[in-house]
C-alpha cells in the first residue's frame, strides 16, 4: 500500500467537521417520520419519541442499560485530538441520561489508501485515552474503508430506573443551567479558515474533551427533572426538543449565556459554520428572537456544539446544589440561563430569547 508522505490535515477530508455534519434537523425529521414503528417492550424506559441522547432499557428494579452511539467527521486536524474529542462526545450521552458508563465499542471508517496506519492509529489512542479517563474499557468494534475518516464510539452505561434524566420532564418553573460555554463550532470554522491562533485551539480543545461526567451527580440530585447534552442543534435546537418532549416552552436571557470569548469575536465578524444557518432555517419560526439583538448572538445560539455542556432543567430549590456540582467537577462556566414556563395557550413550544 502506497501513502501519501506529504502532511495530511484531516479536515481535509471533512465537507463538516465534528457534529456541525450531523443531517439537518428539519431533514431528520422528515426522514424520521418515514421510518416504521418498531417493537416497544415495557422494558424501554426511553427510545426514539422524543429525540434524546440514549436509549434506556430496564434490567431489574435497581439498573437499567444506557445505551447510546456517535461518531463524526474530523474537528481538528490532529489524529489523537480528534480521537479525544469524538470519543468525549460519544460518552456524553450517557452521562446526560444520568447513567455511568461502563463499556464502550470503536467505530472506525477511514480511507485506507490516503491515510497510514500510524495516523489511523493516533485517533484510536485518542480514544483510548478518554476512555481511560472515563474508567472504562473499549472491548471491541468495526471498522471499514470509507472515503471520509469518522470515529466514534458505542457507548454503554447503567443509571437506576428511577435516576434516568430525561429530555421530556422539565417542568414549568424550572430553571434552565449550561454547563459549557458555546461556540466551539465557530472556533472549527476559524481553523478551517486558518485563522485560530493557539489560544483558541487550546479553549477549543479544553471544552471539547471535557467529560460530562457531572451528569452522574446531576442525576441524583432530587431536583433535577430534564437534562440533556447540547450537540450538533445548538442550544436552541436541543433546548426546543425539551420543550417539545415536556409540553412547555422556555425563556433564555442571551446576556447570561456562557460564550467562548474569542468564539463570539469570530461570530461577529461573520465566522460562523454552514450549520448554524440550516439549524436556523428548520426551527427559527418556534423563536421569539430578542428585538434589536445582533444576528452574530443568534448564531451562537444555533452553533452545531461537538462535545457540548450539559442542559439542565431543575426546580428553583435545587439551582445551589446543581451549580455547586457543576463547580466542584471543574466546570467553571456554568451558568443559569432562564427558564421553563407553560405555553401559551392555542401555540406549540417556543424559545423566548430577551
Amino acid at each position: 500500500m502506497t501513502v501519501d508522505s506529504k502532511p495530511i490535515r484531516l479536515t481535509q477530508f471533512s465537507h463538516g467537521g465534528g457534529c456541525g455534519c450531523k443531517i439537518a434537523p428539519g431533514l431528520l425529521q422528515e426522514i424520521l417520520a418515514r421510518a416504521p414503528q418498531g417493537i416497544v417492550p415495557p422494558e424501554l424506559l426511553v427510545g426514539t419519541e422524543t429525540s434524546d441522547d440514549a436509549a434506556v432499557y430496564r434490567l431489574n428494579d435497581s439498573q437499567a442499560l444506557v445505551a447510546t452511539t456517535d461518531f463524526f467527521t474530523p474537528i481538528v486536524d490532529d489524529p489523537y485530538d480528534f480521537g479525544r474529542i469524538a470519543a468525549t462526545n460519544a460518552l456524553s450521552d450517557i452521562y446526560a441520561m444520568g447513567g455511568t458508563p461502563i463499556m464502550a465499542l470503536a467505530l472506525v471508517g477511514m480511507p485506507i489508501a490516503q491515510l497510514s496506519p500510524e495516523v489511523i492509529g493516533r485517533v484510536l489512542e485518542g480514544g483510548a485515552a478518554v476512555c481511560r479517563d472515563a474508567g472504562i474499557p473499549i472491548a471491541g468494534g468495526h471498522s471499514i474503508d470509507v472515503l471520509e475518516p469518522i470515529y466514534g464510539l458505542v457507548g454503554l452505561g447503567l443509571v437506576h430506573p428511577q435516576r434516568v434524566r430525561r429530555n421530556a420532564d422539565a417542568q414549568a418553573g424550572d430553571v434552565l443551567v449550561l454547563g459549557k460555554p458555546l461556540g466551539v463550532g465557530i472556533l472549527s470554522a476559524a481553523l478551517k479558515k486558518g485563522i485560530l491562533d493557539a489560544a483558541g485551539y487550546a479553549d477549543m480543545l479544553r471544552y471539547t474533551t471535557q467529560l460530562n461526567r457531572v451528569g452522574i451527580a446531576l442525576g441524583a440530585l432530587e431536583g433535577v427533572h430534564a437534562m440533556t447534552d447540547v450537540t450538533g442543534f445548538g442550544l436552541a435546537g436541543h433546548l426546543l426538543e425539551v420543550c417539545r418532549g415536556s409540553g412547555l416552552s422556555a425563556q433564555v436571557n442571551l446576556a447570561q449565556v456562557p460564550v467562548i470569548e474569542v468564539a463570539a469575536k469570530f461570530a461577529a465578524e461573520g465566522v460562523v459554520t454552514g450549520a448554524s444557518a440550516r439549524n436556523w432555517a428548520a426551527y427559527g419560526a418556534d423563536v421569539a428572537w430578542a428585538p434589536g439583538a445582533p444576528e452574530w448572538q443568534r448564531h451562537l445560539l444555533t452553533d452545531p456544539q461537538t462535545s457540548g455542556g450539559l442542559l439542565v432543567s431543575c426546580s428553583p430549590d435545587a439551582l445551589v446544589s446543581v451549580l455547586d456540582a457543576f463547580q466542584q467537577a471543574g466546570f467553571a462556566a456554568a451558568a443559569a440561563i432562564g427558564g421553563m414556563q407553560a405555553r401559551v395557550q392555542g401555540q406549540g413550544s417556543q424559545l423566548v430569547c430577551r
